[in-house]
């Protein structure tokens, strides 16, 4: 049986990425080593980053004066290295999500952290607007897709202060105005790599301004001037980067798969919507294109599990929502297919019919 994964993380990959991938596994460049066990240092290893740093800039039209830098810890380290690296007296963050949370909270070592709006008052269904953001801010701290409710904005917005994305479960879906950033950090695992790799941009002109020593493994200056190789990389993980970004080049960039991710999303809101068994859990103006949460209608709840079991049985994998929200997730990356949305979107209706 063919399998469909919407696994919200780590997620799908292209196939194509994964089989180059395996193959530098059993052997690096006709080598004979496996990329597995290869120096860091290699000559053949530092033409990988280069390319890789390379095509994200690229693709993301990165303009000059930012750094791309790949380290390990995933995004959650960010929550941590943001803060060392940017906040001196006071920082902002907009809680729409656990992620944002958890960021806002580990931001709190490091000073005096304000919560500049939240979407909590109605469990994360919504992305705030119309906020007011304080000018006294060394930065504003933004999460642009919640993986576990199912928010997203795919908008850069214009800020007064110093800017900080969170992207790691939108990153390269759609083109990004990186100018309007201070930094945007990605945990690689959803539309970018394996896990094990983070990714992060920041501008060269903001580094180095805090008033107090930062550790040597936190501080961003260290990486950018030993491009990623201070320490030892993650190396497979940097190859299947460098692999995803090659495809997404050859797809089209991420101009297409902004298409595809709202062609995507159309397909599977617009049933979500029909179907008289569910109903979506966001408000629509705020509806994530990454990850399409929807609940059973409560005069169907009973039929939550055997829906999860029905369409398992047609080949869904990682479907079921996540604890805090319930019901459904269905996680659309840039690998995701409009067959496996076709499909899902076919058991709704199957199942629908039989009920």
């Amino acid at each position: 049986m063919k399998k469909y994964n919407f696994n919200a993380g780590p997620s799908m990959l292209p196939r194509e990425v994964i089989e180059n991938t395996a193959k530098q596994i059993l052997d690096f460049n006709g080598s004979g080593l496996s990329i597995m066990e290869i120096s860091h240092r290699a000559k053949d290893f530092q033409p990988v980053v280069d390319e890789a740093v390379s095509l994200v800039k690229e693709l993301l039209n990165i303009p000059e004066g930012y750094s791309v830098i790949f380290l390990g810890g995933g995004a959650s380290l960010q929550f941590t290295q943001i803060p060392a690296n940017f906040l001196i007296k006071k920082a902002g963050y907009l809680n729409t999500g656990a992620w944002a949370k958890k960021a806002l909270k580990e931001a709190k070592f490091y000073g005096e952290v304000v919560e500049v709006a939240s979407s909590a008052d109605k469990n994360y269904t919504y992305m705030p607007r119309d906020f007011e953001i304080p000018t006294d801010l060394d930065y504003l701290h933004i999460t642009t897709n919640n993986t576990i409710y199912g928010t997203e904005t795919r908008e850069d917005m214009d800020c007064p202060v110093p800017l900080i994305g969170d992207m790691s479960s939108d990153i390269m879906s759609r083109p990004v105005d990186v100018s309007k950033y201070t930094a945007i950090y990605a945990g690689a695992q959803k539309n970018m790599a394996m896990a094990g790799v983070t990714m992060i941009i920041v501008k060269d002109d903001m580094l180095g301004k805090m008033n107090r020593e930062v550790p040597t493994m936190l501080n961003y200056s260290t990486h950018v001037e030993k491009g990623s190789m201070f320490n030892t990389p993650p190396v497979v993980p940097i190859y299947s980067l460098l692999e995803t970004m090659r495809w997404v080049k050859a797809q089209g960039g991420v101009t297409e798969m902004d298409r595809r991710a709202k062609e995507r999303a159309e397909i599977l809101y617009g049933e979500i919507d029909r179907n008289k068994l569910f109903h979506g859990t966001v408000e629509e103006d705020s509806r994530s294109l990454m990850n399409i949460c929807f609940v059973m209608n409560e005069e169907y709840k009973d039929l939550e599990k055997p829906f999860l079991d029905f369409a398992t049985e047609r080949g869904m994998v990682g479907i079921k929502g996540h604890r805090s929200v319930g019901g459904f997730r269905a996680s659309c990356y840039n690998a995701q297919t409009i067959e496996g949305v076709n499909e899902l979107v076919k058991a709704m209706k199957d199942f629908e019919a039989q009920h």
